[in-house]
């Protein structure tokens, strides 16, 4: 299914000049990871401070759009720098669980009828990375199939909380597209399970654990 992800080769290529300026600088990709989990913690606990004014909406599509760049500079700061590890490789993963977490549960707050539609938004963006995992853990390559992939998710929130922050009236819509949202998580599992079971048993290429380099869509 078309996903966000696929634009991802094109962004590279425009963030390829400030990863050499940053590894030269000496950050490595766990700092830029750490950044990444460390600003989405910040940013959630802000709209969660300030749940009860609309203007602090926009430090989602601000940050979101910043974290999608952190994401793939650290990846390609790993590979096209030789700084993979395996400790990089954790710090990936557990990262982007928990950035998601933390900027999506607070969706719960800014109103009632959120609560059950954002938690249940939150518990599938873990379940799609969770799903991309355990394909590579059975020996298959890590998948990105969309629909709601992670650069899938942070465009439809960053798209919400934009009109949104304007267009307060517009809140009350929220529930409905976040339950939609959740079921298209469901559907990026299956996708991305299905994948992986069709590649092992087709004989693909089974690849190697792979270290900080991978990323999550």
């Amino acid at each position: 299914m078309p996903s966000v992800y696929d634009l991802k080769p094109s962004f590279q290529s425009a963030l390829r000049p400030l990863v050499r300026s940053t590894v030269q600088a000496g950050v490595t990709p766990n700092h830029l990871t750490l950044a990444a989990l460390l600003g989405s913690l910040a940013a959630g606990a802000t709209l969660f401070a300030a749940r009860r004014q609309p203007a602090v909406l926009l430090v989602l599509p601000a940050w979101l759009l910043a974290r999608m760049a952190l994401n793939a500079m650290d990846g390609m700061a790993a590979r096209e720098h030789g700084m993979k590890s395996q400790l990089g490789a954790v710090l990936n993963e557990l990262g982007d669980v928990l950035s998601d977490v933390a900027l999506y549960l607070p969706l719960a707050v800014l109103a009632p009828a959120l609560r059950w539609p954002a938690v249940a938004f939150a518990l599938g963006a873990v379940l799609t990375e969770f799903a991309g995992v355990l394909g590579q853990a059975l020996g298959a390559r890590r998948h990105y199939e969309g629909p709601m992939g992670k650069s899938d998710r942070a465009l439809l929130v960053g798209v919400m909380a934009l009109v949104a922050a304007f267009a307060p009236r517009t809140l009350p819509w929220w529930p409905a597209v976040l339950w939609a949202a959740a079921a298209l998580t469901l559907v990026t599992c299956v996708n991305r399970l299905v994948a992986a079971l069709r590649e092992l048993r087709n004989g693909g290429p089974a690849a190697p654990p792979r270290t900080h380099g991978s990323r999550s869509a």
